[in-house]
């Protein structure tokens, strides 16, 4: 791919992406939603209404595109992105890839991997969706998501990302990642460039779950980008709050790394299965879990601390 990146409505040049929110999910559900379609089905328009939504609200921002790194089990639909694209003229960015194993739907891949197959079977599948298109459609991935447990990086997700980076190295096409609970993300970004992944095509995701100053250097210095990509979501899923991230983020930004972080919610617009019954306690905890989050509330705090109008810029661009 090079310079090229494949969007739901086609190939573009990567420059042409513009400002990007670089992950967020217009649909998602965890793996066994399909099984509760009795009380939870799928409503097609209540999905497009609400990513339309979502995407004209960025667009107020000068947002061009959003990656949207769903795996492949957790509810994908690149059909719908493409609809919500061209409702909306904003570019959007689809995946393929599996999540990690304890949220994941491994059983499938791990029955395979028991026949022998399961290798085999994942670069097939990289590979045909790549080159010719998600389920028979031509729709393409722009992505290869992949992910890792809290702590430690399991031989079920290391076959991932073996073969991710052996497509990777045959197609050029870029990597995202997903950390678990602030871990594991030096760790990601090594395994990948000694499989031989380019660092500039690999973003270590979800790396503001984890404050430590060492541990965002450690992964800096290997080149790659990262993303600060859990704004909004306040002491869930071992995520810190907004104000811990800023602090951390702005020692950063101290050390010239602008050109290496992307900014981003992971926000959900529409949940595959039966909506959600949130306690207020946990209301709260996501009320500024949101697309329009940064720009409302993040930027201008981080502008009121001495950081430039082009340092923020930077951070919104795939390639500088």
């Amino acid at each position: 791919m090079g310079e090229w990146i494949e969007t739901v409505t086609g190939k573009i040049p990567v420059e042409d992406m513009g400002k990007t929110l670089i992950h967020e999910h217009f649909i998602f559900g965890y793996p066994g939603y399909s099984g509760d379609v009795t009380n939870g089905p799928f409503n097609a328009d209540e999905a497009l209404s609400a990513g339309t939504k979502a995407a004209n609200a960025v667009k107020k921002y000068g947002i061009k595109t959003v990656v949207d790194p769903t795996p492949n089990e957790c509810g994908r639909n690149p059909e719908l992105l493409k609809q919500i694209s061209e409702a909306t003229g904003i570019q959007i960015v689809c995946s393929t890839g599996y999540y990690y194993e304890g949220e994941g739907a491994t059983t499938y891949f791990k029955f395979r991997d028991s026949l022998g197959t399961a290798e085999k079977d994942i670069y097939e599948m990289f590979m045909t969706e790549i080159n010719e298109g998600i389920a028979g459609t031509d729709i393409k991935p722009g992505i290869i998501k992949l992910a890792s447990s809290k702590d430690e990086i399991t031989p079920y997700e290391k076959m991932f990302f073996d073969i991710a980076a052996e497509v990777h190295k045959e197609t050029g096409i870029r990597i995202i990642t997903h950390t678990q609970m602030g871990t594991m993300g030096p760790e990601q970004a090594r395994l990948l460039i000694e499989l031989g992944v380019e660092p500039s095509k690999i973003i270590i995701g979800h790396m503001c779950g984890n404050t430590n100053i060492d541990y965002q250097r450690d992964t800096l210095k290997t080149g790659v980008k990262i993303g600060f990509d859990r704004f909004g979501i306040q002491k869930l899923v071992g995520a810190p709050m907004d104000e811990e991230r800023i602090n951390t983020l702005i020692k950063l930004l101290e050390e010239g790394y602008e050109k290496q972080i992307m900014l981003s919610h992971d926000s959900i617009n529409y949940w595959l299965g039966r909506p959600l019954e949130m306690n207020d306690d946990t209301a709260t905890l996501v009320k500024d879990w949101y697309p329009t989050h940064i720009f409302e509330n993040i930027i201008p705090d981080l502008k009121s601390r001495g950081i430039s109008e082009e340092i923020i810029k930077q951070m919104f661009y795939l390639e500088t």
